[in-house]
């Protein structure tokens, strides 16, 4: 295992994490250590001809049939508690400007050279004697990460899943898309995500309210409820650690605010077991497509900081089940002592079908999570019949409403557009996400507590406490509004430009 040092690298839109506190101290770990280009040989035969038993994970000689446990990554920390400074692996390192996607090899066993394109593919077949070769080594340009996770779940099986997922979907369906709706082109791919440890210390100081008393005054129409409270001073102060905080390491993905693609669907099939990452094998990629990473931690350091935020938001919810008004907290220090950044490659089944309407183009994707069978997805809505519902539903409701002699009848009159609602958000689920504050695996120690009785409230008109911000979740706005910023000011491409030209005039005065 080769380490080294680097400097430290300055954190993009830091403003935006208040009282969170960023670690210096950066340390590479070499993660392909041992790996070659060129060949990966059956360990039995000497075989390049390899695939993946998807039931067993392990790697299968196509030749002699012999079957070989993937190697595991070494030389990163496993014990997150004890985290200091910054651990990069190698392949999550800054992507450099003057490494070429086009890579020439010699082929092992019969001198023919073989080029690839890492851009298109990660292997390839020698021509003359059809060996395999693949890119095993680390290229500094985003093509290769530290880990991998293999397929899990068989194409039939996605397809299965797909089907099942948009024939629950069909009676709204656009006539088109119900008469185009196939699964033989669906494709799996391995899309590139950031895996982040972290170990942090964080003290949360705020108000919290405890109903005593719910009661109502007056009658008919000047009806009103009222609520007393007992206010406290809270504080919560406690370790944590967070393991495998995922996140997509593709600009693209990172739009989940995307009006011309429904990027957010491929986000909301997460978590992956992430924990079974193996070391990266281009074997792994054979029969799959695959997306380079076009991003450097540099732009994904505040969401971390700010998606860990969250998770230690809801750690404590844990211990505050006294407060059921909620918390207002007005301090939220995140005290980051230690991160470490890993490159992976996680595996998804995707389905995608582009609706065009006059000029307006939406590509709408049904994604399938390789591991879990988590799927999720966007069908193209037929708007004239879900309104023609809708309005009936409305007339209805007025017709029972004419009927009723309750002072709440009149919700009835919400009845069509509700229901408008709910099934538009079926269909397209825009609002669909990762829940990385509550799927997270963290762990939490060192707990201290403190809460002071204030006062008692009364006559409060809120059924919650006003400013209460316990259940708020940040991280999700923090990387729609670091991507927006990019878009609307054109500069998607030059940010990634700029990034990468750095890289190649540091490496230059070297």
């Amino acid at each position: 295992m080769e380490e080294k040092k680097q400097a430290p690298t300055n954190t993009v839109g830091a403003n935006d994490i208040d009282n969170s506190k960023q670690i210096e101290e950066t340390r590479i770990v070499k993660t392909d250590v041992g790996n070659k280009d060129g060949q990966n040989k059956c360990p039995k035969c000497g075989s390049t001809d390899i695939s993946v038993n998807t039931n067993t994970g392990k790697l299968r000689c196509n030749f002699c049939r012999h079957e070989f446990n993937p190697e595991m990554v070494e030389g990163l920390e496993k014990d997150i508690s004890k985290l200091k400074g910054q651990v990069l692996a190698s392949g999550a390192t800054d992507i450099v400007a003057d490494t070429k996607d086009v890579l020439t090899f010699k082929c092992e066993s019969c001198g023919a050279e073989v080029v690839i394109d890492t851009s298109e593919a990660m292997n390839a077949r020698c021509h003359w004697c059809r060996n395999t070769l693949s890119v095993n080594e680390q290229i500094p340009n985003g093509a290769v990460p530290d880990v991998v996770l293999p397929f899990k779940l068989s194409k039939n099986d996605a397809k299965a899943a797909i089907e099942a997922f948009v024939g629950k979907r069909k009676f709204f369906a656009h006539p088109k898309f119900r008469e185009e709706f196939t699964t033989d082109n669906i494709m799996g791919v391995y899309f590139p995500y950031m895996l982040v440890d972290v170990n942090s210390h964080v003290k949360f100081v705020g108000q919290g309210e405890h109903l005593v008393r719910r009661y109502t005054v007056g009658s008919d129409d000047n009806r009103r409820t009222y609520y007393d409270a007992d206010l406290y001073d809270v504080t919560r102060d406690f370790d944590m650690t967070v393991n495998d905080l995922s996140i997509e390491s593709s600009l693209d993905k990172l739009d989940k605010k995307n009006k011309k693609k429904t990027t957010n669907i491929i986000n909301a099939i997460m978590p992956f077991d992430t924990e079974n990452c193996v070391k990266y094998n281009a074997n792994y990629l054979k029969g799959y497509s695959s997306e380079k990473r076009d991003t450097n931690i540099e732009l994904l350091k505040p969401i971390v900081d700010e998606q860990t935020k969250d998770v230690a938001r809801y750690a404590a919810n844990d211990t505050l089940e006294k407060y059921d008004r909620g918390v207002a907290w007005s301090t939220e220090d995140l005290n980051i002592k230690g991160q470490q950044w890993k490159a992976a490659y996680l595996p998804v089944w995707l389905y995608s079908y582009q609706q065009v309407s006059g000029n307006k183009k939406v590509l709408h994707y049904v994604a399938v999570n390789a591991r879990t069978k988590e799927t999720m997805g966007s069908v193209p809505i037929h708007v004239p019949a879900l309104i023609a519902i809708s309005v009936l539903i409305e007339i209805i409701s007025i017709i029972i409403m004419l009927f009723i002699e309750s002072n709440y009848r009149y919700i009835l009159l919400a009845t069509g557009l509700v229901y408008y609602l709910i099934m538009y958000n079926r269909y397209r689920n825009s609002g669909a996400r990762h829940k990385h504050e509550l799927q997270t695996v963290k762990n939490v120690s060192n707990m201290k507590m403190e809460d002071v009785y204030v006062k008692r409230r009364t006559g409060l008109s809120n059924s919650r406490m006003t400013g209460a911000n316990n259940t708020r979740v940040s991280g999700d706005s923090t990387g729609n509004k670091i991507i927006s910023s990019l878009i609307e000011r054109n500069e998607v491409a030059s940010f990634v430009k700029g990034q990468i030209d750095k890289q190649g005039q540091k490496k230059d005065k070297k």
